[in-house]
């Protein structure tokens, strides 16, 4: 039996780990330790709370720069955090040896949002890590007002790094007298002054096309790849799952990189926002292990039906992997109800601490997302090796 490989990525030691075995990554500019511990992410500060594992495709000490000149203490590049998601803005500049930048947000009384820079940004290359995840309204306002503020303070470049882009699903009319929010978030933050936006896995592809100004897209596929290639799953056992005919492209890349397993579809009908019901399984699932794969799980209904099925069908195990854990209730109810032997994630959206549960496997972008800033900022492509890998378009 042949073993799954996933090619140009290095094996690391599989999260199944005593804990005697637990590992510390460290950083002199994190502000905390960050731990993995057993087949969950745990959290390496004083209070508990919990941070994420760094897969080995990353983790060689800035490996992937070496092959560039970089300047690393360029002083023309700037970071800063919003409040949405600030554990992942920090692992960003650990990752590129810089420091976040000093920015100073609060909350008026009634609501009103207020930023200011705290150091000179004049002519400088700026990037702004805010993902737009629920609260969504507030977290766009923020990051709106963070690129008024660095445009009216003269930055020379501003991008907005938005690792999850809320209102992506609203891309289309699906029937009469909709909006179609995700072309007005677009226009949204190009009229507030940003120069470029990178973001990561989008819902579809066409969101690209809402902006008038240039897209970063980057695929969050190569971290998950290389945790699924540590596990060895035998090539003949596995089969990859769309959880419906929308992600029938996106599951059928991932089978590709998974030596090129075969593929199944959930076929599924939706009667409303945030209902579905799943009708049938096109493909065989009998005696193997199941990886279903999506952008994004929100209420979770969609990918829990689809493994119920797939359980009724004759899955061995199943696996749920999505980059984009918006975990609206009763999600966590439902993943961690017994269907999925494991439930693997990305921290584009920060996981509160009483939403983690056994079977969750948190994997960092951070690298991914720093790398990505590196050659946008020294004008490198993403086509050539060794990057090629890296999924950036």
């Amino acid at each position: 039996m042949a073993s799954m490989a996933f090619p140009g990525s290095n094996l690391f030691t599989s999260p199944q780990l005593t804990s005697k075995t637990s590992f510390l990554i460290r950083c002199n500019n994190l502000s905390e330790s960050l731990k993995c511990k057993g087949n969950e992410a745990v959290g390496g500060d004083s209070n508990g709370r919990a941070a994420v594992a760094l897969p080995s495709f990353f983790t060689a000490p800035n490996r992937l720069l070496d092959k560039i000149a970089v300047p690393k203490s360029d002083t023309r590049l700037r970071i800063f955090s919003g409040t949405a998601n600030p554990s992942l803005s920090q692992e960003i500049a650990c990752y590129m040896g810089l420091e976040l930048g000093k920015i100073k947000i609060k909350r008026f009384a009634d609501g009103e949002i207020y930023v200011q820079l705290q150091e000179s940004v004049r002519g400088c290359d700026v990037y702004l890590v805010q993902p737009t995840c629920p609260p969504a309204n507030e977290n766009l306002m923020e990051l709106l007002i963070m690129i008024d503020a660095c445009r009216r303070a003269s930055a020379k470049n501003i991008t907005a790094v938005i690792p999850y882009f809320g209102y992506a699903r609203a891309d289309r009319k699906t029937q009469g007298r909709e909006s179609i929010a995700a072309k007005l978030v677009a226009n949204l933050i190009t009229e507030a002054g940003a120069d470029r936006v990178l973001a990561c896995d989008l819902h579809s592809g066409q969101s690209m096309g809402y902006f008038d100004i240039p897209v970063d897209h980057v695929h969050g596929q190569p971290v998950i790849l290389d945790y699924l290639a540590s596990k060895t799953i035998s090539s003949d056992d596995l089969v990859v799952v769309s959880p419906d005919v929308g992600g029938v492209a996106r599951a059928r890349a991932f089978a590709k990189k998974l030596s090129d397993a075969p593929l199944a579809i959930v076929d599924k009908r939706r009667h409303g926002h945030n209902v579905s019901e799943v009708m049938n399984l096109i493909g065989d699932v009998r005696g193997k292990v199941a990886v279903m794969v999506d952008d994004m799980i929100d209420t979770a209904g969609t990918i829990a039906n689809g493994a119920a099925l797939l359980h009724q069908e004759g899955a061995r195990e199943v696996y749920a992997c999505t980059t984009h854990a918006v975990f609206s209730p009763p999600a966590i109810e439902r993943l961690s109800s017994g269907l999925f032997q494991e439930v693997i994630i990305t921290n584009t959206i920060p996981v509160a601490e009483q939403n983690y549960f056994p079977q969750l496997t948190v994997l960092s972008v951070a690298n991914l997302l720093g790398e990505t800033i590196w050659r946008v900022h020294d004008d490198c492509a993403g086509g050539f090796e060794p990057y090629s890998s890296l999924g950036i378009d």
